[in-house]
């Protein structure tokens, strides 16, 4: 995992235009991924779901569509070409699989946060970023043996060594530096779902 890598990623997303840009978002997104997979099987629920989505938005990008994939802003219109109905129906669409890295985009939002401003013990934060997020989204039975999860994670310091930044301070300045990227993509690509309709797509 490279804290570095992923600002740079989410750098990348935002066009002058404000349109989110898929190809660096999914790389943002790898970058987030291995992050989760170096903290063990606490995030693998997480992980794994992120790691399917990937893979599933990569297809289509890569795919004889792909230039209608470019962007989550084409992506939409694409998918909307068909209707409202016809997109609520499909379980492999591009905006629903958006949708899921979305909500869980939202939880490392504010657990990065968290951690960037070191106020509470790391599981406090991570579990009060869960609670805030992806928490409404999942049965009961995984929010439980999530929370419990959490009371495992490692010290706010072994979070920040495991960005490979250098020095905790440097890992701290650079969260500084990546969360507003990581924030404005999360706004745009809100605004965009909530403009279309698209928020609670099941």
């Amino acid at each position: 995992f490279s804290l570095r890598e992923v600002l740079e990623a989410f750098q990348r997303c935002v066009t002058e235009q404000r349109e989110v840009l898929l190809e660096p978002y999914l790389s943002g997104w790898r970058g987030l991924i291995r992050f989760l997979q170096s903290l063990g099987t606490v995030f693998s629920f997480i992980s794994k779901d992120a790691v399917a989505k990937v893979s599933l938005l990569e297809e289509r990008c890569g795919g004889g569509q792909g230039e209608q994939y470019v962007s989550m802003q084409s992506m939409v219109r694409h998918e909307l070409e068909e209707g409202a109905e016809a997109l609520r129906a499909r379980s492999d669409s591009g905006c629903r699989t958006v949708l899921r890295l979305h909500r869980a985009l939202r939880w490392l939002q504010l657990f990065l946060e968290g951690l960037r401003s070191g106020e509470s013990r790391t599981s406090v934060v991570c579990t009060d970023a869960y609670n805030a997020s992806l928490a409404a989204y999942h049965p009961w039975v995984i929010r439980k043996a999530a929370t419990v999860a959490f009371c495992a994670l490692p010290s706010r310091d072994a979070f920040l060594e495991i960005m490979n930044v250098g020095p905790r301070e440097e890992a701290v300045a650079m969260l500084g530096e990546a969360i507003p990227y990581i924030d404005d993509v999360y706004s745009i690509t809100e605004e965009l779902f909530a403009q279309h309709k698209l928020l609670d797509l099941p």
